[in-house]
């Protein structure tokens, strides 16, 4: 039997106490596919970067902690955040489960979570992933999670490393979410 995706995850706006989770995903794994673990500067500004995301307008965007349900164990992180893509105004989405959480179903949940939230946002229409290709868990989760695949992209990132990328897609204004 299905477990419904609300009963999986709690997503609670990033604080500063999360540092240790960011320290936690901040593993070859968890960065193998955008470049490779950041050293401790960068980390810290992502850290503030994060805080202030979460202390901002809901349309402005926001980074949540993933939590088990119920348990309050941070198992991940998920976003949201306004960008320009293509001449249009969209939202970014960015995610990531700690290893030893993935594999059920948490991201899917996670992303339908925070697809709600940036619907619920307002301002923006479309929610956007962009996974490099090579990456076939998180192509899978995005798929899974109701977007739709625009097809290939090429981005830098981080900063000096090249990464083609697929180019997900939800319309916040059409699909159901969860």
């Amino acid at each position: 039997m299905d477990t419904p995706m609300d009963t999986l995850i709690d997503l609670t706006p990033w604080t500063p106490d999360d540092l240790p989770l960011l320290h936690h995903s901040n593993s070859p794994a968890m960065t193998a596919h955008t470049g490779g673990p950041e050293d401790e500067e960068k980390l810290l500004a992502r850290q503030q970067r994060y805080v202030a995301l979460s202390q901002r307008e809901p349309a402005e965007g926001r980074m949540f902690r993933i939590s088990l349900a119920g348990t309050g164990e941070a198992v991940g992180s998920v976003g949201y955040w306004p960008r320009e893509w293509q001449g249009k105004e969209v939202y970014e989405t960015g995610y990531g489960i700690l290893p030893e959480f993935q594999g059920r179903g948490l991201a899917v949940a996670a992303l339908v979570a925070v697809a709600r939230a940036a619907r619920e946002a307002g301002g923006r229409r479309e929610l956007h992933a962009y996974p490099s290709v090579d990456n076939a868990a998180s192509n899978v989760v995005l798929r899974k999670a109701g977007f739709r695949l625009l097809g290939e992209v090429e981005f830098e990132y981080p900063p000096g490393h090249p990464l083609t990328s697929n180019d997900w897609c939800l319309d916040l204004g059409e699909q159901p979410l969860g």
